[in-house]
């Protein structure tokens, strides 16, 4: 029998290279063709089938206020924030230890875990689905247009059966264009391993860090997608996402 998932949206970031766009703002509440990122998100996730059995929202205490505001006007069901601590760049947590927290709390579940700074087209029933073949840790991957563009995200090689053979964060010399996105499933139990990783002192700040770890210590596959993924972390990659959105709304194009 296939159990409920439990997502978390990871949105505790400050997106200092976004500034001053996001000093008093939340990047996953920037516009991207006249829509907030997170929106995005949120409406692949309410529309998932068979439905989640929750969605939690995990930011900080300085943009709290804002996504509740969010929250509230978008109305979303069976939703909920649960902030950390930071109030700052210099104060934050990091994603895989605000990730870690939350999933402390609710351990026992399948965890899907999302950056709420990505945008993609593709719809979640196929990633889910294929995670629940394996209930192994599963990450999304997605071709990059360059290799320039692999070295500030994750190089992945994958075998025959779509298990990941190597995964290098922030990678110099790339064998491929196949990039690892923020965006996971993670079987019951994953709390171990992230309290085990987080143990070891290692960096609490890129959650590829976390995947770069995890796959030496057992399976993880991957999951490539159909469609493009755009990691917003810069102005021109956040000019390139609503510019390519805001295209495909003109030409009447799925966009969520």
């Amino acid at each position: 029998m296939t159990r409920k998932i439990i997502a978390i949206v990871l949105a505790g970031g400050y997106a200092k290279r976004l500034w001053p766009l996001t000093l008093d703002k939340p990047k996953a509440l920037l516009p991207v063709a006249g829509k907030p990122i997170i929106n995005y998100i949120v409406e692949k996730l309410v529309s998932l089938e068979p439905p989640l059995s929750e969605i939690i929202l995990s930011t900080n205490l300085k943009f709290l206020s804002q996504f509740e505001e969010w929250l509230e006007n978008g109305k979303y069901h069976n939703m909920k924030i649960i902030p950390d601590e930071s109030r700052s760049e210099r104060e934050k947590l990091g994603a895989v230890k605000a990730l870690a927290d939350i999933v402390d709390k609710i351990d026992g579940e399948e965890t899907l875990v999302l950056a709420g700074d990505s945008l993609f087209t593709d719809r979640l029933e196929g990633f889910v689905r294929f995670f629940h073949k394996r209930h192994v840790a599963t990450v999304a991957l997605y071709h990059a247009r360059n290799l320039a563009e692999t070295r500030k995200g994750s190089s992945v090689t994958i075998n025959e059966s779509n298990m990941i053979q190597e995964f290098v964060e922030k990678p110099s010399n790339p064998k491929s264009t196949v990039v690892g996105a923020c965006l996971y499933v993670f079987p019951t139990g994953i709390i171990g391993r992230l309290k085990e990783y987080l143990t070891l002192g290692q960096t609490t700040d890129e959650p590829g860090r976390f995947i770069e770890w995890l796959y030496l210590q057992e399976p993880v596959y991957g999951y490539l997608l159909k469609d493009y993924l755009w990691d917003i972390g810069t102005i021109d990659s956040y000019k390139a996402a609503d510019e390519h959105f805001a295209r495909r709304l003109r030409e009447n194009k799925r966009i969520y």
